[in-house]
């Protein structure tokens, strides 16, 4: 069964974030067993944040989404990382200035990260390789790419062997339907592809000033749209970088941590040291000057510690 969500059309500009389920049942494979770290998610899980009632305009106010608990996640067997597919690649989409390529290169060091997998950039793709019939111009000259065309012509079976993931990094506005705004990232879970938008992180253009909270966009939706295909559906039960948005003030509020039961999730996908995680990315939010960010990862390094917050 093929699952697209769709969402209501608004007046406003909206984010709009995509995903493609198709999980298929294969009765000839046993069920997988899972021995986890759980002393771990036990203790970080006290550092959960419960979401609150969504406001009008919120992506939940829209969408009534099911909560996709750990042993959902389990029986939906999604392809394992641990089962040797150990890369992450990256696809960078256009042209891009030196701070953005700086840009896109932390985000492939936070993804290697945040997923503890190798992350690798490939050789950039021209945005003229994208057919005018694949394309819009809207007021103000804004060229915008069909996502749907990057998806099949760009993006399908071009995972290399070792991938498990392939994301393009456009540097150009994205839609993914001719009655729709924009989006900022779409992703096929199953397909492990996807593409996400630089264009509407760096206001009226990339400075040295407003390059942190580019950074901090550009990440959060990465490490969001690759969660996906890794089948991790929106998390509706905590505050946590897997929450539906539904603009960018939105994201702005949301968190770039992963709530107790999406990092099993991905744990049990994966198979890492949970504590060399949390303690790489302590350094990187140091390093870029996310505090916030860095502020929760050290309360879940002191809860795995077995301190007192």
């Amino acid at each position: 069964m093929v699952n697209l969500r769709q969402f209501p059309q608004m007046k406003i500009p909206s984010l709009i974030i995509v995903s493609l389920l198709f999980l298929s049942c294969n009765s000839n494979k046993a069920a997988r067993s899972f021995t986890g770290d759980v002393g771990y998610f036990n203790a970080i899980s006290r550092n959960d944040i419960k979401l609150e009632d969504p406001l009008g305009g919120e992506w939940r106010f829209y969408h009534n989404e099911a909560h996709q608990a750990f042993d959902d996640y389990q029986k939906a067997e999604p392809e394992k990382a641990i089962y040797g597919k150990t890369k992450l690649y990256l696809l960078p989409l256009g042209s891009f200035t030196p701070l953005q390529l700086k840009g896109i290169e932390l985000t492939r060091e936070y993804l290697q990260i945040f997923f503890q997998l190798k992350t690798e950039i490939l050789e950039p793709v021209a945005n003229e390789t994208i057919p005018d019939s694949a394309r819009r111009t809207r007021s103000g000259g804004n060229t915008q790419l069909f996502t749907p065309y990057i998806m099949q012509h760009l993006l399908k079976g071009k995972i290399p062997s070792k991938g498990y993931a392939l994301m393009a990094i456009s540097e150009k506005d994205l839609y993914p339907d001719p009655a729709w705004n924009y989006v900022f990232g779409i992703a096929s879970y199953t397909g492990r592809i996807g593409v996400s938008s630089i264009f509407r992180y760096q206001g009226d253009g990339l400075t040295a000033n407003n390059f942190t909270l580019f950074l901090k966009r550009l990440i959060g939706t990465a490490s969001h749209e690759i969660g996906h295909m890794f089948s991790i559906h929106h998390c509706v039960a905590a505050k946590c970088v897997m929450n539906g948005s539904n603009s960018l003030s939105e994201s702005d509020r949301q968190t770039l941590r992963l709530c107790s039961e999406c990092q099993q999730k991905l744990y049990w996908n994966i198979g890492y040291n949970n504590k060399t995680r949390l303690q790489a990315l302590a350094d990187y939010f140091r390093r870029n000057q996310l505090p916030e960010d860095l502020l929760y990862l050290e309360k879940d390094l002191k809860a795995a510690e077995g301190k007192n917050n």
